[in-house]
């Protein structure tokens, strides 16, 4: 082959083939000359790891899979990164596909130089993630409230940068007030997103918890866990006529703070004083308190 022939592969088809032994040897101890917007491949002992890095879970076995992939096929999808300065680069995107790579032994990746400050970075690793759907819902969730926290963005800002409905970052957004033992299941997989938005209705943890348990046990389907806590609110409010005085008013402040949870989709709480009470409403950014004052108005227009 031409040297002219094996210029043109490192440009074109080069990216998407693994390099031989002897051409990685070569690009294991410095980086191949870059610009911005090109592909190609970089050392992998020059890519530090995305600080903003939204995925937190990584299956072993499905990596050693797509390891095992890399070694003998290459890769064929680039990562994303950026320019950090002496000739060293930091992941936006593809964490999986970098520990793979490693895993693989090859020295060099193909890699997409991308010009981005740290808020893009955030941005466009969390955007990468959800659309290729590899994120849990407690991450997606973690997510989001980054993207709010961090960046400013509304909840319809994130849905548009998402391509999601704005409920559907509302209602993940909310399986973070769930306990974290409930996250926990979630985050491995033992119920889905389903099972806890059904659970963010119930207002003690305990409960909650016990529900959990029940429907892992139980295998149920996210109809069936929906059921169950709807039959446990309907037993207790049966249960209200057997109850002293005292403690059925404490169980009936127990029913309107879960009623007003489930209408305003945030935490909620009632306490009684003396003279009357009060009510607690909790949020989390400016957006969710612009949230539950506009449903405010539609009750009262």
């Amino acid at each position: 082959m031409s040297k002219n022939t094996k210029n043109v592969l490192g440009r074109g088809l080069g990216v998407y083939f693994p390099v031989s032994d002897s051409e990685t040897s070569k690009s294991d101890e410095t980086t191949i000359q870059k610009t911005l917007g090109s592909i190609d491949h970089i050392s992998v002992s020059r890519i530090r790891a995305n600080p903003n890095q939204p995925r937190k879970e990584f299956d072993e076995f499905r990596l050693q899979e797509l390891s095992e992939s890399i070694h003998h096929h290459g890769l064929i999808q680039p990562i994303t990164v950026r320019e950090i300065g002496e000739g060293r680069y930091e992941l936006i995107s593809g964490e999986r596909r970098l520990r793979a790579t490693k895993m693989a032994g090859l020295k060099t990746i193909p890699a997409y130089v991308r010009q981005a400050n740290d808020d893009q970075s955030l941005e466009y690793a969390l955007i990468e993630n959800i659309q290729r759907e590899q994120l849990n819902p407690i991450e997606t969730a973690l997510g989001f409230q980054r993207l709010m926290e961090e960046l400013g963005y509304t909840q319809e800002k994130v849905a548009e940068r998402v391509g999601k409905n704005r409920s559907t970052i509302t209602n993940t957004i909310r399986l973070l007030q769930l306990p974290d033992i409930v996250q926990l299941a979630v985050k491995q997989g033992k119920i889905s997103a389903g099972h806890a938005r059904a659970l963010v209705t119930i207002d003690n943890p305990s409960i909650q918890e016990k529900v959990l348990q029940k429907a892992i046990d139980e295998d149920f389907s996210v109809r069936q866990m929906e059921l169950y806590v709807k039959s446990l609110q309907s037993k207790r409010t049966t249960k209200n006529v057997l109850l002293k005085p005292k403690e059925q008013h404490s169980l009936e402040l127990q029913e309107l703070a879960s009623r007003l949870r489930t209408r305003l989709g945030t935490k909620v709480q009632l306490k009684k004083k003396q003279m009357g009470g009060e009510i607690r409403i909790e949020y989390y950014n400016n957006d969710e308190l612009e949230r539950i004052l506009s449903l405010f108005d539609q009750i009262s227009s």
